[in-house]
């Protein structure tokens, strides 16, 4: 399937060409749906050779919006792992999170999780064999952790990172967040937010939300020029 950044029509100079993309609102985090790049191509490489990993508890690190949720949605509905937020890990939920034999462990941060209950769950998924896959926007070796066994342990894992998006990557992270929302895009508009907006995930999902928002507010269509009085041009 052809990502949404090769369905931008340049060729017409014209007027704009409208792309008519159909999704729904909601984010689709199947695995056609998933963007590739540079950024992210380690991270992808790792969760289609599952379960031939380095060890079977990894982490995924980077920012926010750069595919880390999507990728382990893809590695989920592989292997049928359960989901949890590090916040909902109690010592006594810990067996029946494992029960699958796969857990994704969504977000982990610093001061966010009880320590105790992670490293009865690193440890009894080593017992049990259980593959662990656990998300996070900074690397565990800068946090501080009182229980000095599970710093170490999560300074061990492996870790594979996903970085800010290169050019072509962007313009189609942006036509997709579009399509998500079921709005069309031009040319003259995406070129205009990759130049005008900060090069980052969040950033760009944060613009099409805005947009989106403005448009529906002021009865307007979602274009170049609406885009030019939302993010004015110094």
């Amino acid at each position: 399937m052809a990502s949404p950044g090769a369905m931008v029509n340049s060729g017409l100079k014209s007027e704009p060409t409208q792309l008519a993309l159909a999704l729904d609102h909601a984010e689709s985090l199947a695995r056609e749906d998933f963007l590739a790049g540079p950024s992210n191509d380690a991270a992808l490489g790792l969760i289609e050779r599952w379960p031939d990993w380095p060890s079977r508890t990894v982490l995924l690190r980077g920012p926010e919006g750069s595919g880390k949720s999507h990728l382990a949605a893809i590695w989920a509905r592989e292997s049928g792992a359960r989901t949890l937020s590090p916040r909902a890990l109690e010592g006594a939920e810990v067996p029946v999170a494992l029960a699958t034999g796969a857990l994704v462990l969504e977000n982990l941060a610093e001061g966010r999780f009880d320590e105790a209950a992670l490293f009865h769950l690193l440890n009894l998924a080593r017992e049990e064999r259980a593959y662990v896959l656990i998300t996070a926007r900074t690397a565990p070796a800068t946090w501080r952790i009182e229980v000095a066994d599970l710093a170490s342990r999560l300074r061990a894992l492996p870790v594979v990172a996903l970085t800010g998006p290169d050019d072509a990557l962007f313009r189609a992270v942006l036509v997709k967040l579009f399509a998500d929302r079921q709005l069309a895009v031009d040319e003259s508009l995406v070129s205009f937010l990759t130049t005008r907006i900060e090069r980052s995930f969040a950033a760009a999902r944060t613009a099409v939300a805005r947009l989106d928002r403005e448009a529906l507010r002021l009865h307007r269509p979602v274009t170049r020029a609406l885009a030019g009085e939302l993010f004015r041009e110094p």
